[in-house]
């Protein structure tokens, strides 16, 4: 059944199915979670530290992609359709969006631990608590101070 996506400011909704909701799940080192994306929807750059991600499109259109480490921060990307599969390997950040203005998508993702946990890049850095200094982010994002402020009320 479509999840709600009108709750996320990103227009997108992850059911996470993980040892938390299925015991059984114990020691055998996988989750899986099902997305579904609003027209124009995404779920946004993150990473997950303990797990790889194969993620299969069911419905729709999506633009996938993950970023090598430093120093060569290499995009790889692609525009997946209905069937479609794309591995993110584990700890790197990757994001899914719906580039379809008006239809959704829906996508199964497995995960390659029990608890592959999420960190998603602009919460983290933008929205922790407490937060994280402005001269800090400021150096770190090359921009003004304005900017670090008006970006963490959004958290």
């Amino acid at each position: 059944m479509p999840r709600d996506t009108k709750i996320s400011k990103v227009g997108s909704n992850v059911t996470l199915i993980n040892v938390m909701k299925i015991a059984g799940l114990n020691t055998l080192g996988i989750s899986l979670a099902r997305i579904d994306y609003a027209p124009l929807g995404e779920n946004p750059p993150h990473t997950h530290p303990r797990a790889t991600e194969i993620l299969t499109v069911l419905e729709g259109t999506l633009y996938v992609g993950f970023v090598t480490s430093n120093p060569e921060n290499k995009l790889f990307s692609k525009e997946l359709r209905k069937g479609d599969v794309f591995v993110f390997p584990q700890g790197l950040i990757h994001f899914q969006f719906n580039p379809n203005p008006y239809k959704p998508a829906v996508a199964i993702a497995a995960l390659s631990s029990q608890n592959p946990g999420a960190i998603t890049i602009a919460n983290a850095v933008f929205g922790s608590k407490p937060m994280i200094s402005d001269d800090v982010l400021a150096k770190a994002f090359q921009v003004e101070k304005k900017t670090v402020d008006w970006l963490q009320a959004q958290f």
